[in-house]
């Protein structure tokens, strides 16, 4: 059976993107934002995922305001970089992994949540910054990622937004489809954004350290708890753009010690109380281009 081992969360900042491809990594501004990645490259060179289910929030590349899917799910074979006004970044074609990806649509569709399957996109920074900061930059003489992905598009743009509940349950609800699916898969999701940053109006450069690491250490330990935090609480604590932060709940869902859901438990022959999830890696900077940057790595045991 497929099997989530481990969710990563980190922010997915455009000018992190800009500063690897420039190779700026060095500089003085940059380097304490890349020395925090650093275990977790090694990490995850240590522990390689087969698929990565990515979540991240589309930036009106692959949907305009014309269209904007509350959830949409990537079951194509491959994903191009977007260009998202200044050439697409210099990194690999996106491989996706067009049977598991339909597998958990059918799934998670059928556990009443809405999903909308997209079978052509390009993925933006949102997705292929998270993916630069694991796993480094490429060499140019095997330029491709280590392993497929699924994109997970979630609309954090136009109001309105899913609650971090709903967030929350669809990760439940994610890691019952991948439990089902009968090959032997190591599955990592994470979420992606955030944390704490506005982008405009007379609080454009906001943020708010307290919030975010009181965030990180709920995520880590009152997850449900968490959950319940409305909109209003995100928009006023952390900016406008700060609402990322529910694309999060849903790898934090997804993961053993949440586990709601006895048959899945039966499955795989686990009882409920031995269910525990350990934090491996945490990493908090500000600033990186008037936003703070968060990452967490957490492994079910």
């Amino acid at each position: 059976m497929a099997k989530i081992t481990a969710s990563v969360y980190t922010s997915h900042v455009p000018a992190i993107g800009a500063a690897l491809d420039l190779g700026k990594t060095a500089e003085p501004y940059w380097q304490p934002v890349f020395q925090g990645y650093e275990f977790s490259k090694q990490w995850i060179k240590d522990n390689p995922p087969d698929i990565v289910f990515l979540v991240y929030n589309d930036h009106a590349t692959a949907f305009s305001l014309d269209m904007i899917p509350t959830f949409a799910i990537g079951c194509a074979a491959s994903y191009a970089p977007a260009d998202e006004g200044w050439g697409p970044r210099p990194v690999p074609v996106v491989q996706g992994h067009p049977e598991l990806a339909a597998h958990i649509a059918q799934s998670v569709i059928l556990q009443d949540f809405d999903l909308t399957i997209v079978n052509k996109m390009d993925v933006d920074h949102g997705l292929t910054v998270p993916l630069s900061l694991m796993f480094g930059q490429p060499p140019a003489d095997d330029f491709r990622w280590p392993c497929p992905v699924i994109p997970f598009a979630v609309n954090v743009v136009q109001y309105p937004v899913p609650s971090g509940q709903r967030c929350f349950n669809l990760g439940k609800a994610i890691r019952r489809a991948i439990n089902s699916f009968d090959k032997d898969l190591n599955v990592q999701i994470w979420g992606t954004g955030g944390m704490s940053h506005q982008l405009q109006g007379p609080r454009a450069g906001l943020i708010n350290k307290a919030f975010d690491n009181a965030f990180l250490d709920r995520l880590i330990s009152d997850p449900t708890g968490l959950a319940a935090m409305p909109h209003i609480d995100y928009v006023r604590e952390a900016g406008s753009e700060g609402i990322e932060l529910v694309m999060w709940l849903i790898a934090r869902g997804a993961m053993d010690d949440v586990a709601d859901d006895l048959e899945t438990l039966a499955t795989n022959s686990i009882a409920t109380h031995a269910h525990s999830t350990r934090a491996r890696h945490r990493f908090y900077h500000v600033p990186a281009s008037n936003t703070a940057v968060g990452h967490l790595i957490l492994e079910n045991t």
